[in-house]
């Protein structure tokens, strides 16, 4: 059974799921869709042309699914999308994308902590997790389980790869690595996340691997070419060791750290 507070502001035309929850003081806006279950607490905007997957929690003054911050707006119907099971706490902002028919994506599983920021066009894997006041500048792309710390800002177009974890208050402005600890400001790749890598049921040999592919990586003064050619002589190719070397080599801004 829905359950829709009087105070709340809900269009005609937004598609509800079954069982969701409108707390007091929401505004849920025309093209907004809410998956089963969906938990909109109170004083939340849902806006704009966004998708929220089922078994989502939003927490008070978040504002979801808003008009892109991006000056070159110029209209149309860019969305943004939430997988199932996140978790929206207090005062986090979640912009659509830009440019028309692009999209804002958030996975499953996530959570977004509060004060977050999530901007145009990023593209957030599954279970992520923003700690307090991170922030996404626009089309940043973060992998599965990446786990960002409180008061962190990452640039424009950067990557941060799967099981990476960045620690508080480090600016990311070029590309990190998967499997990797990050902090500092200017920031520096510490070691492998050996911790999320045993949770997440990755072997000693692939973890072995991936350490020595942190220090070919970072501890022996190569080039960025010359690690990936060292790696591919010396490591064994595990799927983690493959991935790691595909991220690498896709990016763009420059591997930082």
């Amino acid at each position: 059974m829905r359950i829709i507070h009087p105070t709340a502001i809900v269009d005609a035309k937004a598609e509800l799921g079954e069982d969701v929850k409108i707390g007091p003081y929401c505004v849920v806006g025309p093209h907004v869709r809410l998956g089963d279950a969906v938990c909109l607490r109170s004083h939340v905007v849902v806006d704009g042309h966004t998708t929220m997957g089922a078994r989502c929690t939003v927490w008070p003054f978040a504002s979801i699914g808003t008009q892109t911050q991006d000056l070159k707006f110029r209209g149309g119907a860019p969305r943004a999308e939430i997988g199932e099971d996140t978790m929206i706490r207090e005062c986090v902002t979640l912009s659509t994308a830009t440019a028309d028919g692009d999209v804002t994506r958030v996975g499953a599983r996530c959570l977004l902590m509060a004060s977050s920021h999530v901007a145009h066009d990023c593209l957030v894997g599954n279970d992520v997790i923003l700690a307090n006041c991170a922030l996404l500048a626009g089309h940043v792309v973060l992998e599965d389980q990446v786990v960002l710390g409180g008061l962190s800002g990452v640039h424009q177009f950067v990557r941060i790869g799967r099981l990476t974890i960045v620690g508080g208050c480090s600016k990311v402005t070029q590309d990190l690595p998967p499997f990797m600890i990050a902090d500092g400001h200017p920031i520096q790749v510490r070691a492998i996340n050996r911790i999320g890598l045993k949770r997440r049921g990755v072997s000693e040999d692939a973890q072995q691997q991936l350490k020595a592919a942190h220090r070919i990586l970072y501890r022996e003064g190569l080039s960025v070419r010359q690690a990936l050619q060292k790696m591919t002589e010396a490591l064994v190719k595990t799927e983690e060791v493959i991935h790691l070397m595909r991220f690498i080599e896709a990016s763009e801004r420059g591997v930082g750290g």
